[in-house]
């Protein structure tokens, strides 16, 4: 459950989620899956901009180990862009983020052998390419060269924690418990 992140500034106005409200966000990420905050799963969201790549990996790398392998539980980073792309120019941005999953998934495959999960640790490894700033809006977000939040939504999609950085591995375990 490695992730990308989208991070924020200081001067950024979002509207805040609220704790305990339900949100049912869809995406499609970069692999053609269909993803959503409300189907059942617990739901880590990292959202960050591309500047922030390394503190979605952090929260990766954090994730506890009960999740890993889970089925109930899911990791997605979603990648904020801040300026708008062509078609084209989508595709090889795509390709270049799965590119970049294929790695962090042999990273992650790294943690699932110590665990002996025997699953193809790729196969949990989700990114969204928010080209059109329409994920990032709905978790309350503008798109910003600092964006960077992290989630957790509980299987209805009900919003469980949020943090505007990245979370200690114990207060991420400890809500997703």
């Amino acid at each position: 459950m490695i992730t990308s992140a989208i991070c924020f500034s200081a001067t950024l106005i979002y509207a805040d989620l609220t704790i305990g409200q339900n949100y049912q966000i869809s995406a499609t990420d970069v692999n053609g899956n269909a993803l959503s905050t409300a189907d059942g799963h617990l739901t880590t969201v990292v959202l960050c901009s591309k500047a922030n790549i390394d503190k979605a990996r952090l929260a990766g790398d954090r994730s506890p180990d009960f999740c890993l392998g889970n089925s109930a539980y899911r990791m997605i980073t979603v990648i904020s862009f801040e300026t708008k792309h062509s078609a084209p120019m989508r595709a090889v941005i795509k390709s270049v983020i799965r590119h970049r999953l294929d790695s962090e998934g042999r990273n992650l495959q790294t943690r699932y052998d110590q665990l002996k999960i025997t699953r193809d640790a790729r196969r949990d490894v989700f990114a969204v390419a928010d080209f059109d700033s329409t994920i990032t809006k709905q978790l309350g977000a503008e798109p910003a060269a600092a964006l960077f939040r992290v989630f957790v939504f509980g299987k209805n999609g009900e919003l469980i924690k949020e943090w505007s950085d990245v979370p200690t591995a114990e207060d991420l375990a400890a809500t997703l418990k």
